[in-house]
């Protein structure tokens, strides 16, 4: 009976923290992409930050939407573009990261991902593990400018079966 008691006890505490972690676990704003309106949250192992100079600063989901943000606002400096690490989900130097592009998982708003990790250590497990090519973020950003049209299309094209089989048309 006592053993029952700490089992509750303890399962009891444990829940209540998973559910505290759950219920903090929300990433910095701004909640969704400007561009794609994702949830940036769900997407806290893609999503970006950039910081300019004049101190405004745009969150994305993913790096696809940050190159769009970046192409939008030529004339803006940034300061710092954070990007959520893959392995852990905190926001790391973009610039810094290793960045691991392609690979057998589908990317977020890209069919080429292009995930970024703290340690390269992790880049190379995951590579081991999916598949992809080490690389810098100009590699990173370079691909997704590169994968930009096609992207663009495969997203469109999915929105619109999506409207399809929203309004009854099969």
């Amino acid at each position: 009976m006592k053993n029952l008691l700490k089992f509750l006890a303890t399962l009891t505490l444990l829940l209540t923290t998973a559910a505290l972690v759950t219920a903090t676990d929300k990433v910095e704003g701004p909640d969704s992409c400007k561009y794609c309106g994702m949830d940036r949250t769900r997407f806290s192992h893609s999503r970006m930050l950039v910081t300019y100079q004049d101190g405004s600063s745009t969150g994305t989901c993913s790096l696809h939407c940050m190159a769009v943000e970046l192409a939008n606002n030529i004339d803006k400096m940034p300061t710092s573009i954070k990007v959520g690490d893959f392995t852990t989900q905190k926001l790391i130097d973009a610039e810094t990261a290793h960045w691991v592009i392609g690979g057998d998982r589908m990317g977020v708003m890209t069919s080429r991902a292009k995930w970024a990790f703290a340690s390269k250590a992790d880049a190379e497990a995951f590579i081991k593990a999916h598949k992809g090519t080490l690389g810098s973020f100009d590699d990173a950003i370079k691909a997704a400018y590169e994968d930009m049209y096609n992207d663009t299309r495969m997203i469109r094209e999915r929105r619109k079966m999506m409207k399809m089989k929203h309004d009854g048309h099969h």
